[in-house]
């Protein structure tokens, strides 16, 4: 679990999904899943109730009919590691295990997160009181008894549902394409605020003609058949973060989301894109694209290579950790960021000699981050 932000509005805080015998779920959920929460895959197998722990990039052991709750951890109290990948038993209960999507503030350390901390405390606790004590946290949370095969959703208002399937989160479930032409683009300053989490679907440009002037800013204008092809970025997007973008540009008050046909090679996409409502072509000049000169901060690219290998993974079965061959992709760890050594929250390099979190908002030195 986790609440460590990185763009706007698109706080992870892991994710839980529960996939019921005959439900669908999407190879590109998924991917999408492990993409935003790296630190650690837990699943429980609903048609035998055996518990198994992954590296996030072994996703593809989902893509399977088999019924079951799995949870993608984003970290930040807690160290990265076994020991703090969901499911946790409760305490002594050798059949009660617990999985969380949250964050309860002041609990647990570097060592032990605060999800770990819970799962111990509700062993001290009758059964009976669990639904009382969880439904305190403004926290998704299931609890998963391997002996009567049964599970009970915690707070069930927080979650969303799509087809028969249950998402603790609906950051995972990125159903918008949005075509960007501004500092939303890749690698903007405005990208690094808001779409680091999102997929790239890659460069194209506007299938009909509309006006893009630069103004400081850039802007386009609902003018079609004037100015040129534009270029842009193409995005797929959360409600969340599309809400988040629609914030952003005012709309609808000083940008209006439209959907037009965006050509990406050979292909064309319905996507949104933010029209300006106050500026005027008049004598300005039109642009086919927008560049943005900045010294970009260091980011993570979270676009999952094409390429996939077979690798020995360790695996928590039968009571006991074992090696076993999945099929892994390999994360690009280069360009991780460093973390915040406050809060664990993202670390981003200001291009001269410091750091700032935008989670807590602390500017850090190089002696005060961690290194990935």
């Amino acid at each position: 679990m986790s609440s460590k932000t990185l763009p706007i509005n698109q706080t992870p805080m892991c994710i839980i999904i529960i996939k019921q015998k005959g439900k669908a779920l999407s190879k590109e959920t998924i991917k999408t899943s492990a993409r935003i929460n790296p630190h650690g895959l837990g699943v429980i197998w609903l048609d035998t109730f055996q518990v198994s722990h992954y590296q996030s990039n072994a996703y593809s052991v989902l893509f399977t009919d088999r019924p079951f709750i799995a949870h993608f951890r984003y970290a930040t109290i807690g160290a990265i590691n076994k020991e703090n990948t969901h499911p946790f038993r409760c305490g002594s209960n050798k059949n009660e295990w617990l999985m969380m999507n949250g964050t309860i503030h002041g609990t647990g350390n570097y060592f032990k997160s605060d999800s770990r901390v819970l799962a111990d405390r509700l062993g001290d606790i009758p059964r009976q009181a669990w639904k009382q004590e969880l439904e305190k946290y403004d926290c998704r949370f299931v609890t998963i008894n391997s002996h009567s095969r049964t599970f009970q959703i915690y707070n069930k208002h927080l979650w969303t549902q799509r087809e028969g399937v249950w998402y603790s989160k609906d950051n995972v479930l990125e159903e918008n394409l949005v075509a960007v032409y501004g500092t939303l683009k890749k690698g903007y300053n405005n990208y690094n605020r808001y779409l680091t989490t999102s997929k790239y679907m890659g460069g194209g440009q506007t299938q009909d003609k509309y006006p893009l002037v630069i103004n400081s800013l850039p802007y386009m204008i609902e003018s079609k058949g004037q100015g040129h092809h534009v270029s842009v970025d193409v995005f797929k997007v959360s409600d969340p973060v599309l809400a988040s973008l629609d914030k952003l540009e005012g709309h609808p008050t000083w940008y209006r989301r439209k959907q037009i046909p965006i050509d990406m090679g050979g292909k064309t996409l319905m996507c949104w894109l933010y029209f300006s409502l106050s500026e005027q072509v008049g004598n300005q000049t039109m642009h086919k694209s927008y560049k943005q000169e900045i010294r970009r901060p260091q980011y993570f690219d979270w676009n999952f290579p094409k390429q996939t290998q077979t690798h020995k993974v360790e695996v928590y079965e039968f009571g006991k950790w074992h090696e076993t061959d999945v099929e892994v992709a390999d994360f690009d760890t280069e360009t991780e960021l460093p973390m915040c050594s406050h809060c664990y929250g993202d670390a981003h390099f200001d291009g001269f000699s410091n750091y700032h979190c935008y989670n807590c908002g602390s500017w850090l030195t190089q002696n005060e981050i961690i290194n990935p």
